[in-house]
């Protein structure tokens, strides 16, 4: 990677305007992955001036600030107190602390990684991304939509979802091979998703829809992992075939699927 200029804005309205008005400019939240990339970048924007580093809670919502570090999420307790610690779970195995005192939530959001856990684990909640100039959009709409916006916080709704994240990794601060999150609301109503196919995380809408049809078995678990399985599309890398993923997928879905009603069944009593 080559950076020509490295910029530090005192204000959002001017990284905003640099973003938009230099060619080949690019946002850096703690720089973790981005370094990794051969882009040759003619400004680099750096946030950290933003005072944009913060998790609050309010009385309906969760605000994530986008320079908030991966590592400040895991052991947040606000974070924690959530969900049944998805957030924290889907981070805690994510290389190394060293990385996750760099890495950002906004980084991870923004960069749409298809490694990326946060973005699995988060899209089973309720989740919204504010961008400076486009406002609120769905997280769900956000990493399949091409923006040249800043991300400036994540919002997460406060409600009674149950929540689990699984993965499978090489060793254990390898990037996963397949990871997938669940959350349910209510009843009968579940989402799933399926990450580092090695592509973003999709929802598992086939699975998710049978799930609202019938109540709660081991066997009903495995029938939805099936069914994830087969609408989900993977791919073969260097660290796993499509095929072992596609196994991995079946596990992973009905594990967490049982984990969210055995949280149920605790919470309920």
């Amino acid at each position: 990677m080559i950076i020509d200029k490295y910029i530090k804005p005192k204000t959002i309205e001017e990284a905003y305007s640099i973003l938009t008005t230099k060619e080949n400019s690019q946002i850096i939240g703690g720089g973790a992955f981005l370094r990794l990339s051969k882009k040759h970048i003619s400004s680099t924007i750096d946030l950290s001036n933003l005072k944009l580093d913060f998790v609050t809670e309010t009385n309906n919502y969760i605000e994530i600030g986008a320079m908030t570090t991966l590592r400040e999420l895991e052991i947040n307790e606000i974070t924690n107190k959530y969900f049944n610690g998805i957030i924290s779970t889907s981070i805690k195995n994510i290389v190394g602390v060293q990385l996750r005192n760099i890495a950002t939530a906004g980084g991870s959001i923004a960069g749409k990684f298809g490694f990326s856990d946060l973005i699995t684990a988060l899209l089973v909640l309720d989740c919204k991304v504010v961008l400076y100039k486009t406002g609120v959009v769905n997280l769900a709409d956000f990493i399949n939509q091409k923006n040249n916006d800043i991300v400036e916080k994540i919002i997460i709704t406060k409600n009674n979802l149950r929540a689990d994240f699984q993965s499978v990794r090489n060793t254990k601060t390898d990037y996963a091979i397949l990871n997938a999150a669940v959350s349910k609301h209510n009843k009968n109503f579940y989402k799933i998703a399926v990450g580092a196919r090695p592509g973003i995380a999709n929802y598992a809408k086939k699975a998710e829809n049978f799930l609202k049809s019938v109540d709660f078995s081991v066997q009903n678990a495995e029938k939805a992992g099936l069914i994830a399985s087969e609408e989900i599309k993977f791919v073969s890398n260097f660290r796993a075939s499509a095929e072992y993923r596609q196994e991995l997928c079946k596990t992973l879905v009905s594990r967490a699927i049982c984990n969210v009603n055995v949280s149920s069944k605790k919470s309920n009593g």
